[in-house]
């Protein structure tokens, strides 16, 4: 059962970050948004919502849009932003009368909008996928993906259907979670061991890599990091008769010849779960300047479920679950001779998908991340809820725990002198606690990256930083969504210096993960602007890309597109002479 929460419990629960005064937000009915206990776990924050809009236009099927169109552009955008925005996320959610579970399942859609001289035109392609032209060709859905199993081809008989039960699921490769960067070329990835190479001027599908060719990994996220020379690091798990590891990749800078794709990718090192066979899932990973970070967390896939889903006449999501009775555990990894640290940091159990940005200074590493004290929002996200409407849609958004950005403080510089059993944190103004347990295990407790009016907005996911300057260092500000609806409905900024915040929300309207564009003679931090794709689901042929001045986060302009859009991930800006 749901209550909201009384202020007295609520200071209760959160001691260091409620305020019992905290303003309502008004959504429709006027009702408080504030957070609640939903009894699943431990401090779980989740935000009691009523009357929320429906959003079944963002997981709707759209037409691409293969030929640039012009926009009408309101306001200005500066002259100095010259590049282009690729997207990348679900576009198609149905094949004659099959259709996915799962919002992750829906065929890759790019997006690209070319900014020059304040004008915006706007095109998009279906990526030319195995899995889309499969499933094009027969007008079913032939490849399993996510959430969704494909079911046996009717055109064989009864006894080929019941022998494909045996075969092995083969790996999709519906590249739809981001834009990723290697070698200079763009791909377009998702989580398995396939990626394809993309023109970004005409979203032309070139090349189908697999990363399982270059090196032994059965996979890799869609969330790679970069070095400044562009040394490219990765994540990837590996699966053998022993069980699964967890694999840190390192791919080189520059090709070899026009041909190359991933030559020259390593494996720096692997590292052995706390259970192999029921590895953690991750959707990230974190990186200072001398250290990958890879993020142990109690989200867990059952191998041998995973492995039979097929036998079994089930979904891969089928496999994974939350498991709130295990800690989370950071590993440290050297990025220049892949040796593991043979101490490990560990925290309460919580679920992260995105990082924002983890430094070191003064003998620690502060590593910032948006995390969530539940881990079974993955499995929320089926198609079936984000077209619910009314209080259905009520009961999927208030069940969902709420993430927020919190940073962890792990100390490096650990002897056989470092006492035990207290707080080893002596960084100044900062809450965040670690305690040696024992020489080989650190517990901490993290502070908060935010005031007490994040809580009105939902807290906060897609965060993105001024990354050519501040990843790996020293920063002061991030960007992201808002969460009071199931997509983010809001866009934040955030200033670490005295954990303010400015927004950008209009009602019905669903922007994107902001993307930050660097002004080409900034001198600050935030000199620059945040670009935007914003959905309106009310409305048909709405979305317009918006741009805001980073700073002030003040409107400059928006380019109105007269198509329809689904609601998608991630993407990057290309930026052009």
């Amino acid at each position: 059962m749901w209550v909201q929460q009384d202020a007295v419990t609520r200071q209760q629960l959160y001691p260091s970050t409620i305020n019992e005064d905290m303003p309502p937000v008004n959504i429709e009915s006027s009702d408080d948004a504030k957070p609640v206990d939903n009894g699943k776990a431990e401090k779980c924050i989740t935000t009691a919502m009523k009357g929320l809009e429906t959003i079944e236009p963002l997981v709707r099927s759209v037409e691409e849009t293969p030929e640039p169109i012009s926009t009408e552009v309101q306001g200005s955008i500066p002259s100095w932003v010259k590049g282009n925005l690729l997207r990348n996320g679900p576009g198609k959610f149905e094949f004659g009368n099959t259709h996915y579970n799962h919002w992750f399942d829906g065929m890759a859609l790019l997006h690209k909008f070319t900014i020059a001289e304040g004008q915006v035109t706007y095109m998009s392609r279906f990526l030319n996928s195995e899995a889309y032209r499969k499933n094009s060709e027969r007008d079913r859905i032939m490849m399993s993906e996510f959430g969704t199993l494909a079911l046996p081809d009717p055109c064989k008989n009864i006894f080929q259907r019941f022998l494909s039960r045996f075969e092995m699921m083969d790996s999709t490769d519906n590249a739809n979670v981001n834009f990723v960067k290697y070698k200079g070329d763009y791909y377009v990835s998702t989580e398995t061991n396939f990626m394809h190479r993309v023109n970004p001027e005409n979203l032309e599908t070139l090349d189908k890599v697999d990363w399982s060719k270059f090196i032994a990994v059965n996979g890799a996220t869609a969330h790679p990091h970069y070095d400044p020379d562009g040394t490219a690091y990765n994540m990837g798990n590996s699966y053998g008769s022993k069980g699964a590891l967890y694999n840190i990749i390192r791919v080189p800078p520059e090709k070899s010849d026009s041909e190359d794709t991933l030559h020259g990718a390593k494996v720096l090192c692997s590292i052995v779960p706390v259970n192999k066979s029921h590895p953690s899932y991750y959707h990230s990973f974190a990186m200072s300047e001398n250290y990958v970070v890879f993020i142990e967390q109690p989200i867990k896939m059952d191998l041998m479920k995973i492995v039979t889903a097929k036998l079994r006449g089930k979904a891969l999501s089928g496999g994974i679950y939350w498991d709130p009775k295990q800690e989370t555990v950071f590993h440290l990894v050297d990025k220049r001779t892949g040796e593991v640290s043979p101490v490990k940091y560990h925290t309460k159990a919580i679920a992260t998908f995105h990082q924002i940005n983890a430094f070191e200074e003064d003998g620690f590493l502060m590593i910032d991340l948006c995390c969530a004290d539940d881990g079974g929002a993955i499995n929320n996200y089926l198609i079936q809820n984000l077209r619910k409407s009314g209080e259905a849609l009520d009961e999927v958004y208030n069940t969902i725990c709420r993430a927020f950005p919190r940073r962890f403080v792990l100390p490096l510089q650990l002897t056989g002198e470092t006492p035990t059993d207290q707080n080893l944190n002596t960084r100044p103004s900062s809450t965040a606690t670690c305690v040696q347990i024992n020489k080989d295990k650190v517990f901490c407790q993290h502070e908060d990256l935010h005031g007490d009016d994040l809580y009105e907005y939902g807290g906060l996911e897609f965060p993105q930083i001024n990354y050519g300057k501040c990843n790996t260092r020293q920063y002061r500000y991030f960007y992201g969504c808002g969460f009071r609806h199931l997509v983010g409905d809001s866009l934040l900024k955030m200033d670490l210096k005295d954990k303010t915040l400015k927004v950008w929300y209009q009602k019905g309207f669903f922007p994107s993960e902001p993307v930050f564009v660097p002004s080409p003679d900034a001198v600050e931090e935030d000199e620059g602007v945040i670009l935007s794709v914003v959905l309106t689901p009310s409305q048909d042929n709405a979305t317009f890309l918006l741009v805001l001045d980073a700073k002030t986060f003040e409107e400059l302009a928006r380019a109105n597109v007269p198509v329809n859009m689904a609601y998608g991930f991630h993407g990057a800006f290309n930026a052009t002479p």
